[in-house]
């Protein structure tokens, strides 16, 4: 099915685990400020940075595995992808009601994090049923998509770092 994909998968898999791990990195950034502060967005902007970086992973290695069939694969991509699809939708409402509270999250984000994902997710969900009805389109427009979530991704994760990054100081302190 994805027949001289491998190392396209091979590339976009592993990038997408280290960046994950360098999510990790991001949160230990938030370690000198109050939990309530560090944890206030989690839900709406991290957790589906991480996610989507998840998904993308999922998908790469659903896509490497031998001798899957194509029901398999096609359970495995809709189930990641109806997975990112919620959370993505989810982070659309939570970012819209912030708007009108007094976070007042940038214009960006209601885009970045939420809608471009979510239109992201719906492709993948028909690229799911392409897959199924063996069309020849659906492995080169998985590819880009997956290679669009991995980026809207990296955007978001480098938005979070230079948004969280300035508010703690080398020692765990805040800024005054």
């Amino acid at each position: 099915m994805f027949e001289g994909w491998d190392n396209f998968y091979l590339m976009i898999g592993p990038a997408a685990a280290g960046l994950i791990g360098l999510l990790f990195i991001v949160v230990t950034l938030t370690a000198g400020l109050e939990r309530s502060q560090s944890s206030n967005g989690q839900p709406l902007y991290l957790t589906p940075t991480a996610l989507h970086f998840g998904v993308v992973l999922t998908i790469s290695a659903i896509a490497m595995a031998p001798r899957l069939g194509p029901a398999t694969v096609g359970i495995g991509i809709g189930l990641a992808s109806l997975v990112g699809l919620v959370h993505a939708i989810r982070s659309c409402l939570g970012i819209r009601r912030l708007r009108h509270s007094t976070d007042n999250p940038h214009w960006s984000d209601l885009w970045c994090y939420g809608v471009v994902p979510t239109l992201v997710y719906f492709g993948l969900c028909g690229v799911t049923v392409a897959l199924g009805l063996g069309d020849a389109w659906a492995p080169p427009a998985l590819a880009a998509l997956l290679l669009g979530l991995l980026l809207i991704s990296i955007r978001n994760a480098w938005d979070l770092v230079t948004f969280i990054a300035p508010m703690t100081r080398p020692g765990g302190s805040s800024p005054p």
